[in-house]
């Protein structure tokens, strides 16, 4: 609308600023990082698409076995160093166990995916407001694992020369791993560092920690994590630092998620805003 006029007394006409009728519309930039309630067919092609990249460049790179071994020695005597070389421990108690390791080998196969895929449903349905900034976190600390798997080739410890190491998946015939048996052609063995068993594990209980009202669910989320830690040490697939790894990586993706929403997950409001008319 263009200014109104109005007539003084003199007879001269003076500009009137238009009357302000409805807020100022917002940009794009704060429409993106303003969370909206998530579209179910989008989320389902995303996580789908991501994972298959994942996959897809995660064993794409170079299986750099010499120098992965060498890293793997430098990770194994600095642990020793550091005085938490236990891995070779754990691995041999656990394995005289058959019943044990083999429960721990399903678990490494399924739960990572199963849990994390889980949560995020959950937030779906019942945290609106939380799932994308949540996503955002878990998608970042993927992506720098990538990197991570690039730069630095290592080998897990079952893979290691002469460290005698069990690999509890081909001892004991069980499906286990993706980098073992029949399978170990298909993914990329030198990928241990950071460990996304330790990644994932740990933002789902993070996530169910800080957002579950329910006191033993809460609990068992902060388990969560702290069971996935011995699971990969037992089953010598990775070592402790691979852990530490892992944390750094999420740690990296908390800190994007508040930069871009300009809060942690957890602090961001429950509900979407309604949407306006012309967003709907």
């Amino acid at each position: 609308m263009g200014d109104s006029t109005v007539t003084r007394l003199e007879g001269r006409e003076e500009a009137v600023p238009p009357l302000v009728t409805d807020e100022q519309s917002p940009t794009v930039l704060e429409r993106l990082r303003t969370p909206r309630r998530p579209r179910l067919w989008f989320e389902i092609l995303l996580i789908a698409v991501s994972y298959w990249t994942y996959s897809l460049i995660r064993n794409a790179v170079p299986e750099q076995k010499a120098k992965a071994l060498r890293n793997a020695d430098w990770v194994w005597n600095t642990e020793h160093q550091l005085g938490i070389a236990v891995e070779h421990s754990v691995n041999h108690a656990v394995n005289s166990v058959t019943w044990l390791i083999i429960g721990m080998n399903y678990y490494y196969a399924t739960l990572h995916f199963v849990v994390t895929i889980g949560v995020l449903v959950w937030l779906y349905r019942t945290h609106p407001g939380r799932y994308a900034a949540a996503r955002l976190t878990l998608f970042v600390t993927t992506g720098v694992a990538l990197l991570g798997y690039y730069l630095y080739p290592l080998a897990p410890p079952r893979l290691m020369t002469g460290g005698h190491f069990v690999d509890t998946v081909q001892v004991h015939h069980t499906w286990g791993s993706m980098a073992s048996g029949d399978l170990k052609n298909m993914s990329n063995q030198y990928a241990a560092m950071p460990s996304m068993h330790i990644g994932w594990s740990l933002w789902c209980g993070l996530t169910v920690f800080t957002l579950c009202t329910i006191p033993w669910l809460r609990v068992l989320g902060l388990l969560y994590p702290v069971a996935t830690l011995v699971v990969i040490v037992a089953t010598a697939n990775h070592f402790w630092l691979d852990a530490v790894g892992g944390v750094l990586c999420l740690s990296f993706g908390f800190t994007v998620a508040r930069a871009w929403y300009g809060a942690l997950p957890h602090a961001l409001p429950r509900l979407t805003p309604a949407l306006r008319p012309a967003e709907a």
